[in-house]
């Protein structure tokens, strides 16, 4: 058996480029917009590794799907912050590419534009079981459930999980997808999974309720660790169908939020493999939540990880 602060995170999930518009007020429909914009690496799965890492833990891991055009691009760039890529190139279709179009107002809300290219098209030839060797837990990017061969994927990869023992996280990443997926076919294509990592709308939406702190706990109820998360009003934690700690946001001045929610997950899921207990664990996504909207893009700062002592990951 492994323990805490041992094992390899196997992330599973979306790999995109990110075109980050950051505009202030309305778009001028029909004429030009000034905005700043950048060309980042992205993707829900790609970003919530590359967090996890950077909080300090010590082997991440992700299979993904990339066109030929971004292929080495995205492997340096993973690589270099710390994450162990499994690209899988696809041959047909481009790189998943994202527009973000930030209001750089006092919220810096973002809307995206999405094609999901090549991310999207991850099946079960891309999967073996052998990718568990040495892993301790595995998260999936709920991405993957919004077409039919990643799905299929997605099941291939759960049973490998529970053939192994080894317990799985999933983030379930779009309200928007999720809308049209459907609730109760989310909840019985996630079967078995032992943490969910909802943001509030995403909460309220698989439930029903229209307060978040009620559908948390009603989630609890279909996965053992449901850990919700708020934004600026931070995170409820909730298990057995109740919720068991309110954990405050840490203040931000915001001027990007893309990515914040992938932030929060991966250094969440970093803190809680090193057996830190889940309420301070959201505390730590919560603080790496603060530090992704602090700046541009859904990646942490190039370069920089954070000491594993200063969270409790020796």
């Amino acid at each position: 058996m492994n323990t805490p602060g041992t094992g390899a995170l196997l992330v599973v999930g979306d790999v995109v480029t990110d075109v980050v518009a950051r505009h202030r007020g309305p778009l001028a429909s029909g004429t030009d917009t000034p905005a700043a914009i950048r060309t980042v690496p992205g993707g829900a799965g790609a970003n919530v590794a590359c967090w996890a890492a950077h909080w300090g833990w010590a082997d991440v891991r992700l299979l993904g799907r990339v066109g030929a055009d971004g292929a080495a691009w995205h492997e340096r760039e993973l690589t270099a912050s710390g994450v162990r890529p499994r690209l899988v190139v696809d041959p047909d279709v481009p790189t998943g590419t994202v527009i973000c179009l930030v209001d750089t107002g006092a919220s810096a809300e973002r809307t995206f534009l999405t094609d999901s290219g090549a991310s999207l098209r991850l099946a079960p030839g891309d999967w073996s079981s052998a990718l568990l060797d040495g892993v301790v837990r595995l998260h999936l990017s709920g991405y993957l459930l919004f077409s039919e061969q990643s799905r299929a994927l997605v099941a291939a990869a759960l049973e490998s999980a529970r053939a192994r023992g080894v317990p799985v996280s999933l983030d379930p990443a779009s309200a928007g997808f999720l809308a049209e997926l459907g609730a109760d076919r989310f909840l019985a294509l996630i079967e078995g999974v032992d943490v969910l990592l909802p943001s509030r709308d995403e909460a309220c939406l698989l439930t029903g309720l229209p307060d978040p702190a009620d559908a948390a706990a009603k989630l609890s109820r279909h996965v053992p660790l449901v850990v919700a998360k708020q934004g600026a009003e931070g995170a409820l934690v909730a298990e057995a169908g109740a919720v068991r700690a309110r954990v405050p946001a840490t203040p931000a001045t915001p001027r990007d939020t893309t990515g914040a929610g992938d932030a929060f997950t991966g250094a969440f899921l970093a803190a809680l493999l090193a057996g830190v207990e889940p309420a301070q664990a959201a505390a730590e996504g919560c603080r790496a939540g603060a530090a992704a909207v602090a700046g541009v893009g859904a990646r942490p700062p190039s370069g920089t990880r954070q000491s594993r002592g200063a969270v409790g990951l020796d």
